[in-house]
């Protein structure tokens, strides 16, 4: 174990729990590199250092010797909890570091406490970047996807370090620089968002394929892993089929039968949700799997509703009509899950106007392809299609991707049908679908809407036939005045 006074690292890692700790052996098994690491509790420090002693990591007891075991510019990256826990590590930071130093977040920060971040560690000429990291344990050990934002000039010196440990895909590092203060943060949020709606995609697949078709976890084990072999290609595919295949050492009965039906959620796709909101962007597959993790926590009100009636007489598969159903749910989570990508991009692209981010889609799909928990076969797809056309409207309408919604979307209208008539809650493959059909439709009822909000609150309205907004005296003669301003 090397101290403080007898060598210089050129990074350093601040938060020796799992993801901390496998981050820092990531960086020192890579050429170049020495790292430094620092714990509040120093007995966390030396059972990481006397665990992995190929690291060669230098200890430091105090945040001073952390800072002066570090080569200028000096480079630490923060992985302890978000919120408070981060603040007080920065404050920590700015005190023993320099003008020109680099403090990276590397936590699952909200953006906008990352801009703020940002914003005050500036003023002290010190650079601060938020960068989201994906993968989980695994992938901070082997090769995350990573997703920074902050400054050019911390850039220069921070991407050649996180281009030595990220993931590669196809010969390329997943890591690119997202944009200025919370840039990185912001897509690692829309990322998760994303997940979330993945997995429920997922998990409303195999509700489906246990419920109407009558198959056991093993058998569905089997579709997925088929599945895994064509164009549903990815990580989560490829990890359902491991965990229904799982048996139970205690009892005997599969894995998935003896989990608690209730999930739960670390905040990320809750502040994806809420932050579309406020840009006015509809993500409602991932709204509707943020909402499905909910309701399965509200076990008091799931029990109290369990007696209500459902369907009379739900419809089954028959065995010799499983196969057709099995790639009729295939095609409907296809194209459900190319909606759940394209409403993230819809936010990506939203978000880059509202804060002045020069963020490239195509980048951040090639970063996804690995490391990271969404990565699948066709973000290469996506990729191509921004590159095709630079000023895509909506990633749905892409000529790959629209081709592959019109070849599935009978298959999954037959879905959502059969899933309604047989009560099966399938709220993603629902939502996705109505937003479908919401987006391509000529014209919506948003007009009566509209008529309404003018009928009870003077709200004024457009017309389709000339310039103008207008108001119709509902309680006079019902006459329309224009309007010089509106409501």
């Amino acid at each position: 174990m090397s101290t403080a006074s007898e060598a210089k690292a050129n990074i350093g890692v601040v938060g020796l729990a799992v993801m901390g700790s496998n981050l820092a052996r990531n960086l020192a098994s890579r050429e170049g590199n020495k790292v430094a690491v620092y714990n509040r509790t120093w007995s966390r420090t030396e059972e990481v250092v006397e665990a992995h002693p190929e690291a060669g990591f230098i200890a430091a007891k105090t945040i001073e010797e952390f800072a002066q075991s570090l080569s200028t510019p000096r480079t630490a990256i923060i992985m302890v909890k978000a919120g408070k826990a981060t603040d007080a590590v920065i404050d920590q930071l700015v005190e023993v570091f320099e003008p020109g130093d680099i403090i990276v977040d590397g936590g699952n920060a909200l953006f906008t406490d990352t801009i703020r971040r940002e914003k005050a560690v500036r003023e002290t000429g010190i650079n601060f970047v938020g960068a989201g990291i994906s993968g989980g344990e695994e992938g901070a050990l082997n090769g995350p996807s990573i997703m920074p934002g902050g400054s050019e000039e911390a850039w220069h010196t921070l991407g050649p370090i996180l281009k030595s440990i990220a993931a590669v895909a196809e010969g390329e590092p997943c890591v690119t620089h997202v944009g200025t203060d919370g840039a990185g943060h912001f897509v690692k949020m829309i990322h998760n968002g994303i997940e979330y709606a993945d997995m429920q995609l997922i998990a409303e697949a195999y509700d489906l394929l246990r419920k109407a078709a009558g198959m056991t976890p093993a058998e569905i084990a089997g579709v997925f892993e088929e599945w895994n072999k064509g164009e549903l290609e990815s990580y989560l595919i490829e990890i359902t089929a491991e965990v229904l295949r799982q048996v139970d050492a205690a009892t005997g009965k599969p894995f998935i039968d003896i989990v608690l039906d209730q999930a739960g959620s670390k905040g990320t796709g809750v502040w994806t949700v809420q932050t579309s909101l406020d840009l006015g962007v509809p993500v409602s597959g991932i709204a509707e799997a943020v909402f499905a993790r909910s309701l399965s926590a509200h076990p008091r009100q799931r029990a109290a509703a369990s007696d209500l009636p459902g369907p009379s007489a739900p419809p089954a598969v028959s065995s010799s009509d499983r196969d057709a159903f099995i790639e009729d749910v295939r095609q409907a989570l296809y194209a459900s899950k190319i909606i759940a990508y394209s409403q993230g991009f819809d936010a990506i692209i939203a978000g880059a106007e509202e804060y002045g981010w020069d963020i490239k889609k195509g980048d951040i799909a090639k970063i996804w392809r690995a490391g990271c928990i969404i990565r699948a076969q066709f973000l290469n797809r996506i990729a191509e299609s921004y590159a095709e056309h630079p000023d895509l409207e909506v990633l749905v309408a892409a000529p790959y991707f629209a081709e592959a919604v019109s070849r599935t979307q009978e298959a999954w209208r037959r879905v959502v049908i059969h899933a309604v008539a047989a009560g099966v809650p399938t709220p993603a493959f629902s939502s996705s679908l109505a937003y479908y059909d919401g987006l391509r439709a000529e014209r919506l009822p948003a007009a009566l809407v509209q008529g309404q909000r003018d009928f009870f609150g003077a709200h004024t309205y457009k017309r389709v036939d000339r310039d103008g907004t207008f108001h119709t005296l509902w309680s006079g003669d019902r006459s329309e005045v224009e309007e010089t301003g509106s409501h």
